[in-house]
Order: structure tokens, then C-alpha cells, then sequence
């Protein structure tokens, strides 16, 4: 049985920078927290904790003092760096560049806003680490929408502007623009809408969509290696899944299951941005072991 890992797949560079970064300092002081999973992969989070990384969820911060926090790759709202001041906490900010430039796009644009009693939009999904970190930036007034279910939260009279999450889908984003604009010509007849959007979206993420239509297209069965937390590694996961149903989503080797490879001769395996590489090279082995 032939068993070809993508070279296309794996960690996206903000993910990179930050496992670097953590890495580094972990090799130099006993204690280094990380506010909440440096990644969404259950296997690289257990390797950093082995490490020492000490994972601690939001409302924990206020309870530290005098001690580093590691900022992820997903950046945080403004809140983060006024505890950080106040309890004498030294942030180790591994904040992806790309992130960091939305969250000043995002409240440059907010100002804006304020002053013209518009409205700002994001379309990405509430609650996720990246997203409230932008919505920090509005004071927590900027309007999430996760599909065109939630676009009944903007006033359609008003000024918008939009800016999407760095890891959401190019076409869920011209969609939901074009959509928006329709509803605003609609409660503006023959008037001129007040309508900006900011297409946000990292294309090294986003460009792996076709490259892995590419790649799940030419094997008999596709072994997607994804942490189940990923959004991201939910929606490439689908990608494949679309392209050839006999793709298989696995968090790590112990989910393998040996009849799906029964008279297969070629297998694929490939992974979200949040799936190391060594993963899925530890995967493509325990397939290679398995004799059907």
C-alpha cells in the first residue's frame, strides 16, 4: 500500500511562529503559561505540556502575578494587556502579524464607525479565540456573523463595514458581501448605500482549499489528521470529504481503522494549519503496518 503525505499540509505560519516562540522560552524558565491551547491539536498540546507549557483558560489571568503568559498565534483583545500591567505579568506575544494587522484595521475602522453611527461586522464564528480578540478592539460592539442566518443582527439603514476572521472560507465571504449589499440597496431605493468591506482572509490558509481538492482527487481513500477543535481543520476536512468520499477524519493513529484500507492500494494523508507535521507522519506510519 502506497501512503503519500501532502506536502501542502501542516502548520500555517502564524502556528510556526508561535511553537517557535514557546519553544524558546520554555527551554530558558520553569514556568511559562499559555492562554488557552497554543494550538487546536490535542497532540502538539500535549507535547508543549510535556515541555513545561502550563495552559490556563481566561478568567484564570487575573489570579497571576509576577510570572510570563504566551500569547497564541490567535491574539488577544485589549482587556488581556491591561491585567497584564496591572498583575506584573510579563506576555511573551506570539500573535500572528497577520491577525495583528485586522485588530488595528478593525479598531482604526471602528473609530470610524463612531463617528458616522455605523457598524462593524465580522464575519467569522462567535466565541473563537481570533474573533474576540477582534471584537475586543470595538469594545465588544462589532457584529459577528457566522452565515447568512445571523444577518438579520445589522441595521440595514446604517453604515457597514466588513472584515472577515484570517481563516475563514473566500466564497463564505463574497457571499455573505453580496449578500449584505443586496439588503442595503433593498431599504435604500435608488440611494447610495455606505457599504466598505475589508476582504481579511490569510491566503495561506485560504489556498489550501484547492490544493487539497487537488490532492484528495488522486487517491482511493484520504486520511484527514485534524484536531476536532479546529474550525479550520473542519472546513479543509470537508473540502476533502467533498472531493472523495472516502475521506477520513482522525485526531491521531489510535482512530485508525484497519477496513478502510481493505484492497486499497493508495492512500493519502494530509491535515488543517493546526496539524504538525509529525503527526501526520506518525499516522502514515501505523497505515503502512497494517496488512488487509
Amino acid at each position: 500500500m502506497n501512503v503519500t503525505i501532502d506536502p501542502n499540509s501542516g502548520f500555517c505560519f502564524g502556528v510556526v511562529y508561535a511553537i517557535e516562540i514557546a519553544e524558546r522560552e520554555l527551554a530558558k524558565c520553569d514556568n511559562l503559561y499559555c492562554l488557552g491551547d497554543i494550538v487546536h491539536n490535542n497532540m502538539e498540546v500535549k507535547r508543549l505540556k510535556d515541555m513545561g507549557l502550563i495552559i490556563i483558560e481566561h478568567e484564570e489571568l487575573d489570579l497571576l502575578h509576577d510570572c510570563k503568559v504566551l500569547i497564541r498565534a490567535h491574539g488577544e483583545p485589549p482587556e488581556t494587556y491591561r491585567i497584564a500591567m496591572k498583575n506584573n505579568l510579563e506576555l511573551i506575544d506570539a500573535s500572528c502579524p497577520i491577525v495583528l494587522n485586522l485588530q488595528n484595521e478593525i479598531r482604526y475602522g471602528f473609530e470610524e464607525m463612531q463617528e458616522t453611527g455605523g457598524q462593524i461586522v465580522i464575519y467569522g464564528k462567535e466565541g473563537h479565540a481570533e474573533v474576540n480578540g477582534l471584537r475586543g478592539q470595538t469594545l465588544g460592539k462589532a457584529i459577528v456573523i457566522g452565515s447568512k442566518d445571523d444577518l438579520e443582527k445589522i441595521d440595514f439603514k446604517r453604515p457597514v463595514h466588513l472584515y472577515a476572521q484570517t481563516t475563514k472560507s473566500v466564497s463564505g465571504f463574497q457571499e455573505i458581501t453580496e449578500t449584505i449589499r443586496q439588503r442595503m440597496e433593498a431599504v435604500t431605493p435608488g440611494g447610495k448605500i455606505d457599504f466598505r468591506w475589508n476582504d481579511t482572509i490569510c491566503r495561506q490558509v485560504s489556498n489550501r482549499s484547492g490544493k487539497l481538492q487537488e490532492f484528495a482527487g488522486k487517491f482511493e481513500v484520504v486520511v484527514f489528521v485534524s484536531g476536532k477543535k479546529s474550525s479550520n481543520g473542519m472546513i479543509l476536512y470537508k473540502v476533502c470529504k467533498d472531493v472523495n468520499p472516502r475521506t477520513h477524519l482522525v485526531s491521531g493513529m489510535e482512530d485508525l481503522r484497519s477496513d478502510w484500507f481493505s484492497g486499497i492500494g493508495n492512500v493519502g494523508i494530509c491535515g488543517a494549519t493546526s496539524t504538525p507535521m509529525w503527526l501526520m507522519e506518525e499516522v502514515a506510519a501505523e497505515i503502512r503496518t497494517i496488512n488487509v
